[in-house]
């Protein structure tokens, strides 16, 4: 019987409401919920690729358990009775000879990550780790030491923009469908798009005005706009007034950071600096500076975040439409949200400090509800602050998508226990000692999303399929585990069904309420607060902090020097950045049949200038190398980057040979980058490594 399925799609982290319709037990269509304003049918090529996904004969189909030598490629197919019978039979083993504190867990953060979190914390466990540390880590901790909410609270009113900037968000090929389409229709009413970027990108072709920037340079410009801004008297004094403190403070730091000063720095004229203040001035309040969406480039990438909330702040651009806002939850509404594993009475609470010292004096500032990955590797070899023996790798691949791939795979091997609940042959499967393989989005429910923005929805992904293979929801998957462990009454359900029943009961909403539309809203009417009397920051002042209260009682400056970043040394030497493309999530989809297609490998954009000097021509292959790691990968030569850099596409040159469109194409970033963090925000330094180019014979 034919059928058409509300649901959401996760082919990447945004998680679209999307339509699916069903001929015949097989997915013939998938579309953007044309009930949801934004969509109406509209899809990017991730999306429109699910079906590929659900239907690939090279995902995981069941249980494996590694037979030979990490890595070797030796499995044989086990009955979920074994296989996770064998993983609490390890897991026990090793929790009972150093405790649960020796339990690792990373995850690329999804709707179940409650379900996630309270497993580890049975277990007695700490040490939750979130890809969202590695993306936008220092962004967060930004977000908290100006506003008191993180960045996952704070939404941005592209419809109503008249000026939107942004910095290496590539939002045209990183697509959020909704978003984008919003900021089009902005555009057709006559907003304004700057784009800030050491490489032109499709946004680049669709801005009003591009600046290719010196790489590593963003921090110049933006204390220039400042400097332009406090001399000239740009900004929203009633809002400031208001709202902000520690603006003398500011206004004194930026007062030697001058226009002239920047040009140097960053190669752009110094009047185009000024003019382009002038215009944010008379745009204001509805201006949108984008805080980004990955932000994690330098080593002090917490003051480029600040940089661009402050300018935000400056133009009084906060919680009115047009500028950014704090997202509203059902409250507003006098409404409920969906309840969590993670609130239940008598869960534990973990008494050890984490694995990445996260929340100590050492790393007092990221947040511990994401924590620092990329410290991962050096806490198991180091064995400090203690002994970590298991992991757990669900839906996310340290492999590949955190730096010095190298150093990962050492510290692999020093651990008793590597378990992968994962769709995909990814290459921390190909290195674990168990797979488990968890239905795709379409074969499964989820738990609800709340959505809080400025109307607060509640979405459900609902199941759409019967699984093709031998596979089982990662919430089940966990819970199958606890019980075995005795910890099965901090898992009160038996099926997806009945957990989301439970998490729905506070909110009054039913699971049959779902099946019309896929959502529902708890208002039809926006909720901005009142500028005049009704915002509420969650910082100690209650207001805007400049001087953050955050950073200072931890030790850290809220205004260090700037310090110029490093340029290359010799011709050959170059500052290695990455980014995404329309058709790729990550690290994920190099290998569903469709989007390989459509982009199989990665390649390295080039400045044509350099690689003339270099002999090298365009669709030449070129060795590419770091202190980590050298590869082989195509030179696209180009005038449309920085020559001070080169670029490649992040999520190539996978190992596992179990995936076989995408293995070995291409070349691994993450093999290639140095682990270097922020020590004050908490993310890797992904643009911190230089690299050599060379042709090859």
């Amino acid at each position: 019987m034919d059928k058409e399925v509300y649901t959401q799609c996760f082919m990447c982290s945004i998680r679209c409401p999307i339509k699916v319709t069903v001929e015949n037990g097989e997915v013939s269509f998938i579309e953007g919920n044309p009930h949801v304003s934004g969509m109406e049918g509209s899809l990017c090529p991730k999306g429109a690729a699910g079906k590929a996904l659900v239907d690939d004969s090279q995902r995981v189909q069941g249980p494996m358990i590694r037979t030979g030598p990490r890595g070797s490629g030796q499995w044989r197919r086990a009955s979920w009775e074994e296989a996770l019978d064998y993983v609490a039979h390890r897991l026990k083993t090793i929790t009972d000879q150093y405790g649960g504190k020796s339990v690792a867990l990373t995850e690329r953060a999804q709707l179940s990550t409650h379900v996630s979190k309270t497993f580890l914390r049975a277990l007695g466990s700490p040490n939750y780790l979130s890809h969202d540390a590695l993306c936008k880590g220092s962004m967060n901790t930004a977000c908290r030491s100006l506003f008191g909410y993180t960045d996952g609270q704070i939404g941005m009113d592209y419809s109503n923009t008249r000026h939107l900037v942004l910095y290496g968000r590539n939002i045209f090929e990183s697509i959020q469908v909704k978003p984008v389409r919003q900021i089009v229709e902005a555009m057709n009413r006559g907003a304004k798009l700057t784009y800030i970027d050491p490489r032109v990108t499709v946004t680049a072709s669709k801005a009003h005005r591009y600046w290719m920037i010196r790489p590593g340079t963003d921090l110049a410009l933006n204390y220039a706009l400042m400097h332009v801004i406090f001399e000239e008297r740009l900004f929203d004094a009633n809002f400031l007034e208001r709202w902000v403190t520690g603006l003398n403070e500011l206004r004194s730091f930026v007062s030697s950071y001058t226009p002239e000063w920047a040009a140097e720095e960053t190669g752009i004229p110094a009047e185009e600096i000024v003019r382009f203040a002038r215009e944010l001035g008379r745009d204001k309040p509805r201006v949108i500076f984008h805080m980004g969406y990955r932000g994690a480039h330098q080593v002090n990438e917490i003051h480029l975040r600040r940089s661009i909330l402050l300018l935000n702040v400056l133009m009084g651009s906060v919680e009115t439409p047009g500028g950014i806002f704090i997202k509203k939850g059902p409250g507003v509404a006098g409404g409920k949200p969906a309840r969590k594993l993670t609130e239940q009475e008598g869960l534990p609470k973990p008494e050890a400090p984490r694995l990445d010292k996260v929340g100590t004096p050492e790393f007092p500032l990221p947040d511990p509800n994401h924590g620092a990955p990329q410290m991962l590797p050096r806490a198991v070899l180091n064995q400090e602050p203690y002994p970590v023996k298991a992991l757990f790798a669900f839906r996310f691949d340290p492999l590949m998508s955190m730096p010095d791939t190298n150093e990962t795979k050492q510290a692999l091997e020093e651990l008793d226990l590597v378990v992968s609940i994962d769709i995909q042959h990814s290459d921390i499967a190909w290195y674990s000692d168990v797979v488990l393989p968890e239905s795709t989005y379409l074969e499964r429910m989820d738990s609800p999303q709340q959505a809080n923005s400025l109307k607060p929805q509640i979405f459900l992904r609902q199941q759409t399929l019967s699984p093709r293979y031998d596979t089982l929801p990662g919430p089940i998957i966990l819970r199958e585990l606890a019980r075995r462990l005795g910890l099965e009454q901090y898992f009160p359900y038996s099926s997806m069904e009945e957990l989301v029943r439970w998490q729905l009961e506070p909110t009054g909403f039913t699971l049959e309420d779902f099946r019309a539309k896929g959502f529902l809203a708890y208002t039809d009417k926006q909720h901005f607060w009142d500028r005049e009397s009704g915002l509420a920051f969650k910082t100690p002042s209650g207001k805007i902090e400049c001087v953050s209260s955050l950073l200072e009682d931890a030790g850290f400056s809220s205004f260090p020097p700037y310090e110029s970043p490093e340029s290359g040394e010799s011709p050959e030497r170059f500052r290695m950045v990455v980014g995404r493309c329309a058709q790729h999530t990550h690290v994920s989809t190099q290998n569903n049949p469709y989007l390989n297609e459509l982009v199989p490998e990665n390649t390295l954009w080039i400045n044509q200038r350099a690689a003339g000097e270099l002999g090298i021509k365009d669709g030449d292959l070129v060795r590419i190398s770091s202190d980590q790691h050298s590869g082989s990968i195509r030179a696209k030569v180009t005038e449309f980057i920085h020559p001070e850099c080169v670029f490649l596409l992040h999520g190539f040159g996978h190992e596992s040979q179990l995936a076989e469109r995408s293995f070995n194409k291409g070349v691994s970033d993450a093999a290639l980058m140095k682990n270097v963090s922020d020590p004050v925000g908490g993310s890797p330094g992904l643009h911190e490594t230089f690299v050599t180019v060379r042709p090859l014979p």
